[in-house]
């Protein structure tokens, strides 16, 4: 499902024009970046969580040529699901 599916599936499901459904998304997906950007954990119960790990400089190997390089510090957005949600799953 893209973006615009689901869009239409929101607006549906709320009886809203697709505009609004789309402004309410966004509005929420920028909250979600937001609180990630500031190292907060954004919690949705039964859904997960998101949250942002930082990963250590390391050194990396060229799989062509075999030679050492350096991998610099960088960092992740990790999804962790609920519990309710891997059930779901894994039944």
């Amino acid at each position: 499902m893209n973006k615009k599916q689901l869009m239409s599936k929101i607006a549906t499901t709320l009886n809203q024009s697709k505009a609004d459904a789309e402004r309410t998304f966004d509005s929420i997906l920028s909250l979600i970046l937001d609180c990630l950007k500031n190292d907060e954990q954004v919690k949705i119960a039964g859904f997960g969580t998101y949250k942002v790990a930082k990963r250590k400089a390391r050194i990396g190997r060229n799989p062509r040529t075999g030679e050492q390089i350096q991998i610099e510090a960088s960092q992740k957005v990790k999804f962790l699901p609920a519990k309710a949600l891997k059930e779901m799953f894994n039944k």
